[in-house]
């Protein structure tokens, strides 16, 4: 993982998210309401929606809205029934990719998806066979930039917490944790008011793949501007070394 930086790709994601905040809030609204259906709406008993919430807050969900949801949810009309889907396939020269989705229509969906992969000259294909590819993790990114302290004492802050593993980049430092471990973590960089780029449990990579063929890029962003594009995806991973 070591000098292969993230932080100019989550930035880049998060300006586009800007522009359209809505679909920020939408993704995560979706998945308070399934954490508490599934867990009840108290985070300390709730692994789940601790998790969702410690997300929300990395994109500056505020936290009326994040209890507005919770409540709505715990409601008697908590809203439709979604559920969670993952697609799994290949884009052009076999970049792997992950799609989780959360939606009230499994069929609407799939089509969409598959439709992404096609228009994109990939293919979805059978459960696991590309998950294997990557690895569940907790991962935190700071700002160089907006971090005061010294790289070794935001690593034993980390640490201590719980996390896995600390990378220092050129602009951004990452924090890996076993998915377990995450919120403690997140709550113990919220605790010493350490502003995070995001923090999510993501699928990383074992490996990234870099694509020089004009054509086979453009329609690898194809696939992906369609499902970012689609208020049902919640998710996308792959292992294209932007």
């Amino acid at each position: 993982m070591s000098g292969h930086s993230k932080f100019a790709n989550i930035k880049h994601k998060k300006e586009k998210n800007d522009a359209a905040k809505g679909k920020i809030f939408t993704i995560i609204g979706r998945e308070i309401a399934v954490a508490v259906k599934e867990g009840g709406p108290d985070p300390s008993n709730n692994f789940k929606l601790a998790q969702v919430i410690a997300k929300a807050k990395a994109n500056n969900v505020p936290n009326d809205t994040i209890e507005r949801g919770i409540k709505k949810a715990a409601g008697e009309n908590g809203g439709a029934d979604y559920k969670y889907m993952t697609y799994e396939g290949y884009g052009p020269n076999g970049i792997a990719i992950i799609v989780d989705a959360l939606t009230d229509n499994i069929n609407r969906t799939a089509a969409n998806v598959r439709s992404a992969f096609t228009k994109g000259n990939g293919n979805v294909g059978t459960p696991g066979c590309v998950s294997f590819m990557f690895d569940k993790k907790g991962q935190i990114i700071i700002d160089r930039e907006e971090c005061d302290l010294e790289p070794d004492d935001l690593m034993m802050i980390a640490l201590d917490a719980g996390a896995d593993d600390f990378t220092e980049e050129e602009d951004s430092y990452e924090i890996l944790t076993d998915p377990d471990a995450f919120t403690d973590v997140v709550n113990a960089l919220e605790k010493e008011k350490i502003a995070v780029v995001s923090a999510e449990v993501t699928m990383i990579p074992q490996n990234y793949v870099t694509l020089t063929d004009e054509d086979a890029i453009k329609n690898l962003q194809r696939i992906l501007d369609l499902l970012d594009e689609d208020d049902d995806v919640q998710a996308v991973y792959h292992n294209w070394d932007e």
